[in-house]
């Protein structure tokens, strides 16, 4: 398997470039804590299966849904063989915006868990893509088992601090706290301790980078194109590139933005990929 190296830079169907993670994110950061989780022991930080998109018992997708039908959902072909990347040696993250990499695939996120759409579980059953949830354990402590439902549909859950809070120039103990925190309570609540973190709005520090290593985590990411009331907006051109890192969230405009985002990939050429599998065990 050839590897690239890093350069700097769904249970039961339910009835159901700086504004990112802005919608229902407190508006203030929360006092500091005076203590520090400490890192859950490296046996918690296997990853999930490889193949958790295509789980042996998948439910029959629904033929649609509210402001949506299967006819609206672009047909992929089948993601290639991933080819982790490697990624360096140091007592800090690397903070990616692009896995490197030139498969013609790109990465689909979906943050924080503010809001529950009814139609999430219906669409990633019907899609059948692999996604990455970058989840606030405030944002999702009145419904967990929603966000526990959508894993059986090909999502991955990721951290994304407690509270929402920016972190940049916060203390060290303060960051800790957020990043293990999170972790922690995730992997308590779904069986796997997330070894992939997004920090609140994309702003970080070499603090944040370093807390989240001591966190065990493997990696952080930004985005190069984001996704707001069925729009595509791009950082960089007018086209996905492979290795893109897509960022939506848990919006009103849930529907929008995954077909928007599904329709963007489909247009330049590219298949969804699983994030995690492109970082290494």
């Amino acid at each position: 398997m050839r590897r690239r190296v890093l350069t700097a830079t769904t249970a039961a169907l339910l009835g159901l470039p700086l504004a990112a993670c802005s919608a229902g994110a407190p508006a203030t950061d929360p006092p500091a804590s005076a203590g520090a989780s400490a890192a859950a022991p490296t046996e918690h930080l296997a990853r999930a299966p490889d193949h958790l998109a295509a789980p042996a018992a998948r439910p029959t997708p629904p033929p649609g849904g509210s402001g949506w039908t299967a006819r609206d959902l672009p047909v992929f072909p089948p993601a290639p063989p991933a080819e982790p990347i490697d990624l360096p040696k140091s007592g800090s993250v690397p903070y990616l915006s692009r896995i490197p990499t030139r498969q013609r695939v790109a990465f689909l996120t979906i943050d924080d868990g503010y809001l529950k759409s009814p139609e999430a579980p219906r669409l990633l059953a019907a899609a059948r893509v692999p996604v990455t949830l970058f989840l606030t354990t405030d944002a999702i402590r009145d419904d967990e088992p929603y966000f526990a439902g959508l894993r059986q549909y090909g999502a991955v859950i990721e951290a994304h601090t407690i509270t929402h809070t920016a972190l940049r120039g916060r203390s060290y103990a303060f960051q800790r706290h957020e990043i293990c925190g999170s972790a922690d309570h995730l992997g308590r609540r779904f069986q796997r301790r997330p070894v992939l973190f997004r920090p609140p709005f994309g702003t970080r520090d070499a603090t944040t980078l370093r807390a989240a290593h001591d966190c065990g985590i493997k990696a952080a990411f930004m985005w190069k194109e984001t996704v707001h009331k069925g729009k595509v907006r791009y950082q960089e051109g007018r086209r996905v590139r492979p290795g893109d890192i897509i960022l939506m969230h848990f919006r009103p405009a849930f529907v929008q933005d995954f077909l928007a985002a599904l329709r963007a990939i489909h247009r330049a050429g590219l298949t969804p990929a699983l994030l995690e599998d492109y970082v290494p065990r």
